[in-house]
């Protein structure tokens, strides 16, 4: 049976959500779509499981978003855009007002905790092939610029020997890689504290930073997140 042919779940779907959720009619839609996407793939999932999820009728769905591609490119978006807004401000303060060092551990922990609290692990989305196509390329661009900031501060920070020998680009790409390590770590318990501050202090160590160096950044990376508007 085709999906979106499949019967509704019993009941007189709603025109709209559940008005009694502390989500917004939206956030209801993407939060049904996120739990759906990852347990069965995107592609098995039509827009009316995402309906019949919520509860709500198919039509009320296209209120919001025009289809599950729609939907996804949000998904996506929403796990790195609030990173990336960080990265360039701290990337703007540095080095006039903040050392390399402790801009990078404040962007990493705060993309830690992105990553951590995204709905159902999206990250695990990053590589549908679906993802891939021409809609997703703000999503790409979007991660791509995050990337390179992630190699700006980090030669920025990195000891003589690392900035020489590792190009800012590939620096970049292993410290994003480093980060969403958390996305793997969501598959199997709860992201805590302690996998911030190892996440962290590993990018920092792929840097060169000595370990009073590395302790001294995350220190100093909390109370400069206290000033970075979120």
């Amino acid at each position: 049976m085709p999906a979106d042919d499949r019967p509704a779940r019993p009941g007189r779907p709603r025109a709209v959500p559940d008005a009694s959720s502390a989500l917004s009619p939206r956030d209801q839609v993407l939060d049904a779509a996120a739990a759906l996407f990852v347990e069965h793939g995107f592609g098995a999932t039509s827009t009316r499981a995402i309906a019949d999820r919520v509860g709500i009728r198919q039509a009320s769905l296209y209120y919001h978003f025009a289809g599950k591609d729609d939907v996804l490119v949000e998904l996506l978006e929403t796990s790195v855009r609030p990173s990336l807004v960080v990265a360039r401000e701290l990337d703007e303060r540095v080095p006039r007002s903040v050392p390399a060092a402790v801009a990078l551990a404040a962007l990493v922990a705060f993309d830690v905790g992105t990553l951590a609290r995204t709905p159902h692990n999206v990250g695990t989305l990053y590589l549908l092939p679906e993802a891939q196509g021409e809609r997703f390329a703000g999503f790409r661009a979007d991660r791509q610029a995050l990337q390179d900031v992630y190699g700006r501060l980090g030669t920025l920070a990195a000891s003589p020997d690392v900035a020489r020998t590792v190009a800012a680009a590939q620096l970049g790409g292993i410290l994003i890689q480093l980060v969403e390590t958390v996305i793997q770590l969501r598959r199997v318990g709860e992201v805590g504290d302690h996998d911030r501050t190892a996440i962290t202090s590993s990018c920092l160590r792929v840097c060169g930073l000595d370990p009073a160096a590395v302790d001294a950044a995350q220190r100093d990376a909390a109370s400069l997140l206290a000033t970075v508007a979120v």
